[in-house]
């Protein structure tokens, strides 16, 4: 069976840009997760409990005197989750909807292959380097529990890594089928965006307002309800994710096949 021909292309022409992202990624959360153990011998739980009660858990640092309570809230829950998101959202948006505006997408949409096709190998491209650095994420994490004994369980470490994955999948088809609906990058980073921080505020501070439900609603309350790493696989979570994930997706394709395209 021959590659898929869009697919391979996109991700030929952004091997470089992916490597680099791949890089930063292994950097950056090798050196947050790295640290723990001089935080910890700070008592860093003890200086947390000065806080407000309520910025604690809108930050997500209930628990950070585990080593997975630490990882769950600093690389899981800040550091990975934020610059996926950028990193999803931004390629999202210009994967369809930016060749369009540029008329990179011309010669594609005058070859044999469907608008169907392009838009389901575009969006393959896009989650393919949403797994290539997701994958970084954990296999640095993993390395540096196994190397500095941190006692992360690996099976709640690859839980919280696969409910990232489908978390930031989400987000970054939200902006690449918005993009896709409309022609236009902007909307597609617009609505994307917008909906991923009010997700984030939802989560963050319904429940400390006593309002519960708020992160009930929230898909980065299924992912980050509690703590990514320590409250172990939710396969209800991991569902609605995956499910939010191909509704956005079926009504971004429904949209793009129907509509007049900038070329």
């Amino acid at each position: 069976m021959a590659a898929p021909p869009v697919l391979v292309q996109v991700l030929r022409e952004r091997r470089r840009s992916l490597a680099g992202w791949a890089v930063a990624f292994a950097a950056i959360c090798g050196m947050y997760t790295s640290i723990y153990p001089y935080m910890a011998e700070m008592n860093l739980q003890a200086m947390l409990e000065a806080l407000p009660r309520e910025m604690i858990e809108a930050l997500g640092y209930d628990d950070m005197s585990s080593a997975a309570g630490y990882v769950g809230s600093a690389t899981y829950g800040l550091v990975a989750f934020a610059l996926l998101m950028v990193f999803a959202i931004g390629n999202g948006a210009a994967l369809l909807a930016g060749d369009e505006e540029s008329g990179a997408l011309e010669l594609e949409l005058t070859s044999p292959l469907p608008r169907a096709a392009i838009y389901v190998q575009r969006l393959g491209a896009l989650w393919a380097q949403i797994t290539a650095l997701v994958a970084v994420v954990f296999a640095v994490t993993l390395t540096l529990d196994l190397a500095q004994g941190l006692g992360i369980p690996t099976l709640d470490l690859a839980a919280a890594t696969l409910q990232l994955w489908l978390l930031i999948g989400l987000f970054g088809s939200l902006a690449f089928a918005a993009g896709a609906a409309t022609g236009r990058r902007g909307i597609g980073l617009g609505v994307a965006a917008t909906l991923a921080v009010v997700s984030w505020m939802l989560n963050a501070i319904g429940p400390t307002i006593g309002l519960e439900w708020m992160s009930s609603i929230s898909p980065v309350g299924w992912y980050m309800d509690s703590n990514p790493i320590t409250r172990g696989f939710h396969p209800v979570d991991a569902l609605l994710l995956a499910l939010a994930a191909a509704l956005v997706i079926a009504a971004g394709l429904r949209r793009f096949v129907r509509r007049d395209l900038m070329t």
